[in-house]
């Protein structure tokens, strides 16, 4: 029993480690990498694994755990604000996607383009279909970074309501079914449930954590996590309520608690290995052999399905003013179908609603379009970037005139921008050039004059008048770039004071070593500052601090000119810095020792 467990788990750790780097590597996305891994794997792939059900139903937990995680995030007051869009945008995409699927089914099997089935059979299918897969989903809107934004919220408002609709969908099966009114009591237990758990939670977690600190064993505490996500998993599951819901909001339960750091700690590595084995797991049910048989009815259903709620979600995101781009972003986060409807189908078939060949297309075509949403994103993002780069060039390309100014900055990023508005606030005329987009518009919603063009190409300087400029401030932080501005600038306008941007030591040498003696190292001096700071924090005058400051500055500029001369011989360069370091100690040492003496007693 434990050679089988350990065999299986180095097979699916060994796909992982595989799958997921290539997938990465080819821009994919590590979910699809964990899909592509699960198929390689699975009945219809290498075999090494048969039991997919199995693996599939344990695994789902990692999206319990997912949703604790989320739950931490949200305190019950986040929750409440998040009202409008979880019940208006969630709750109209699963009722009207549910509806316009049902209704599809009915009209393709009316046409006898499907087998024939019940307004009960197509209600099922639609409201299966009409559920997302909250794992890809997340897992995306976390890797993309789009937590924070108007996507990512929207997105989550939907899948926390669709969590929610599960409860009243299992429910409502028996009902379909033709049962009697048992179902009902069913609906009032799991009622009763989330009740009972909002108001023990409410009570009992935070004594629960306390009595567990107070023990002094530290693992302690991850076992009393565990088991608290477990437990209420389990509990739920036992009521017939989704167990992702019943941990969401027992995490919203202990948002504000002071536990809260302590338990994502805890539940993290967990949440991401079992994420990882859910999706693998995901890619063995893909059923080839079904797919093989029925090729194209299955490609167009998944087509159908994810343009289906990709169209509606981006309706109804219109409709409750979500930007443009974000919409569009969510509407493909979301158009593929979910885990739950596994769930659903499976209880469906149950109660003698869906028929088994049905419930395995479905299914086929469910684990097929969670493997479409990486690439549909995939190709959306390389769509935006060249519709909006092209509309901008198209918009910008013969933006810039010689308004003769008396500077000229290339790049107007976080460096540009602290440059400009010193020059902008003393009345100095500028002309700012930047190569993207996006910033040119954002800047010039705050009345920034910036310009769209490349900076290295000689004709877009002389446009922007560098042959009668007084100066050039080369902001880009491209090192490379930087210096082919300095070489063209020094060839074609001999006449122009050249500034640059120096990210490091290596770009001021090769600064100096053409000639610029004005340039700035971009982290030096705000390194330098806070280091005077922390002299300041340890008792030092402020004053001494001060002078110790000037005193690094200056010697540190010393020996950055010293080692000018051993530049072009890395070996040589390492050990000159080596001994150079070696001298700024002494020599600092020495100079402050010096400077205590003469100033001893200041106040």
């Amino acid at each position: 029993m434990a050679s089988d467990v350990l065999s299986v788990s180095v097979v699916f750790l060994a796909a992982a480690v595989v799958a997921v780097p290539i997938a990465q590597r080819l821009g994919l996305g590590s979910v699809l990498g964990y899909l592509l891994a699960g198929i390689a794997i699975g009945p219809w792939g290498l075999r090494l694994i048969s039991d997919v059900d199995a693996i599939l139903h344990f695994s789902e937990f990692g999206v319990v755990l997912l949703l604790f995680l989320i739950g931490l995030e949200l305190n019950p007051k986040k929750l409440w604000q998040m009202r409008k869009p979880i019940l208006g945008l969630g709750g109209s995409q699963v009722v009207v996607t549910s509806l316009v699927i049902a209704a599809l089914v009915l009209m393709l099997a009316g046409q006898s383009l499907l087998p024939a089935v019940s307004w009960r059979d197509a209600l099922v299918v639609g409201m299966g279909l009409a559920l997302s897969s909250t794992a890809i989903a997340l897992r995306v809107i976390e890797e993309q970074n789009l937590g924070g934004s108007e996507t990512g919220q929207s997105g989550f408002a939907v899948l926390l309501f669709q969590d929610i609709a599960v409860i009243p969908m299992l429910a409502i099966l028996p009902v379909l079914a033709g049962g009697g009114g048992g179902s009902w009591m069913d609906f009032v237990w799991m009622i009763g449930g989330i009740l009972a758990l909002l108001v023990g939670g409410h009570f009992l977690l935070r004594p629960l954590f306390r009595w567990v600190v107070m023990s002094g064993v530290r693992e302690l505490f991850n076992v009393a996590a565990l088991l608290l996500v477990v437990g209420i998993a389990l509990g739920m599951q036992s009521l017939g309520l989704s167990m992702a819901l019943g941990t969401f909001l027992a995490g919203v339960l202990l948002a504000e608690s002071e536990y809260r750091h302590e338990l994502e700690i805890a539940i993290e590595p967990f949440k991401g290995l079992l994420l990882g084995l859910f999706f693998i797991s995901v890619g063995m049910a893909v059923n080839l052999g079904l797919l093989l048989q029925y090729p194209l009815q299955i490609l167009l259903a998944v087509v159908a399905l994810i343009s289906i709620k990709g169209l509606i979600l981006y309706g109804l995101a219109r409709i409750f003013g979500t930007r443009a781009k974000s919409r569009s972003q969510m509407a493909a986060i979301l158009s593929q179908g979910g885990e739950f409807a596994f769930v659903l189908f499976t209880a469906a078939m149950g109660e003698g609603l869906l028929g088994g060949e049905l419930s395995a297309f479905l299914l086929v075509v469910v684990s097929l379009s969670m493997m479409t949403t990486p690439l549909i994103l995939l190709l959306q993002d390389k769509w935006f970037v060249r519709t909006f780069r092209a509309e901008a060039e198209a918009e910008l390309e013969s933006d810039v005139i010689d308004r003769e100014p008396r500077v000229i900055i290339t790049g107007f990023g976080r460096f540009g921008q602290v440059v400009g508005r010193l020059l902008f606030a003393n009345k100095i005329r500028v002309t700012v050039l930047e190569r993207d987009p996006s910033q040119i518009q954002f800047l010039r919603k705050f009345g920034y004059k910036v310009y769209y063009g490349d900076a290295t190409q000689l004709e877009l300087l002389r446009a922007a008048g560098a042959d009668k400029a007084e100066a050039i401030i080369i902001c880009t932080d491209e090192p490379d770039e930087v210096m082919e501005v300095v070489e063209l600038c020094q060839q074609y306008f001999p006449r122009l004071k050249v500034l640059a941007r120096a990210r490091s030591r290596v770009e001021a040498h090769q600064l100096l070593s053409h000639g610029v003696e004005n340039f700035s190292r971009e982290t030096f001096a705000g390194a330098l500052d806070l280091g005077r700071q922390a002299l300041i924090s340890l008792g030092m005058h402020p004053y001494q601090a001060k002078r110790a400051e000037a005193h690094f500055r200056r010697l540190d500029t010393t020996a950055l000119r010293d080692l000018l001369p051993q530049h072009s011989e890395d070996v040589h360069l390492a050990t000159r810095a080596r001994e150079a370091r070696k001298e700024l100690e002494e020599i600092f040492d020495r100079e402050m020792r010096g400077e205590r003496e003469r100033h001893d007693g200041w106040d």
